[in-house]
Parts: C-alpha cells; structure tokens; sequence
C-alpha cells in the first residue's frame, strides 16, 4: 500500500467573485517541490496553456500504462528505445447528464531496440499492461489501447 499526496492551490486574483470574471488558474504542488501549472479546461474559462483536470486523467492514464508496458517489458528482456502516445479523452454525459470523461484512447508508437515482438506478442503485452495499470484499476473510464505502427 502506498500514499500519493498533492497540494492543490489557488487565490482570486479577480476583483469580484462571478461565474464570469473569477480566475481558474491554480497550482498542484507535489511531494520534491515540482508545481505544475493547472487551470480549468478552456470551454470552463481556463487557459489554455496549463494542464487541466481532463488532460491530467487522459496522461495519468497513458502514463501509467506506459510504465507498466515498460516493466513487463524490461522482465521479458523486450528492449524498447522509445515509447510514445498520443492519448485522447473523450467527455460524454452520463446516466445523469453528468459530464464524465467516458472514454480514453493511447495510441502507443514503440521503437523496439531489438527484434519487435509479433503483433498478437504486442496485443498480449498490452493487455496486460492495462490489466496492471493502477490508474486503469481506479477508474470507471473505458480505455481502448491502438498500437501504432
């Protein structure tokens, strides 16, 4: 069991307190002094320059699939040279007309440092990966994964 902290941080920088006119800008500080800039989703008044909580799920997801695909790898002796995805979320409303991020795609691109394992190889590792996922495991969000070629 382990335990993940983060400060999320924000103060009005606005004259009054509106729906219109309050600014979404904050910072999520983590444990070793990294802040990250963070902002609502700009369709929300965010800028568009920060990380919003949307984006942050969609890479949190890619990420950590990322890494468990590295892992697996590094015990099977699959070298890798690089890895990398373009994920993408996608928000839809719920049962309750909520709006949740209901689907998520990574589209992985590896380049493989040593003979590339068969597709159905490449499919299984995949599988896998996001069977291990921690983020996959704490969330109801459908996640397909498209290896790219």
């Amino acid at each position: 069991m382990s335990e993940h902290r983060a400060i999320v941080s924000w103060t009005r920088t606005s004259a009054d307190f509106t729906y219109d006119n309050y600014n979404r800008d904050h910072v999520w500080r983590v444990p070793g002094g990294a802040d990250i800039p963070a902002s609502a989703a700009p369709d929300y008044r965010g800028t568009a320059e920060r990380i919003d909580p949307e984006q942050a799920l969609v890479a949190a997801l890619s990420s950590c699939h990322m890494l468990t695909f590295l892992a697996i790898c590094a015990r099977k002796r699959i070298v890798i040279d690089s890895y990398e995805d373009d994920a993408s979320g996608v928000m839809t409303p719920n049962a309750k007309g909520k709006l949740f991020v209901s689907h998520c795609t990574l589209r992985p691109r590896i380049v493989w440092g040593g003979p590339a394992p068969s597709a159905a190889e490449i499919e299984a590792l995949h599988h896998r990966s996001h069977e291990e996922c921690f983020i996959a495991n704490s969330v109801l969000t459908e996640i397909a994964v498209e290896p790219q070629t």
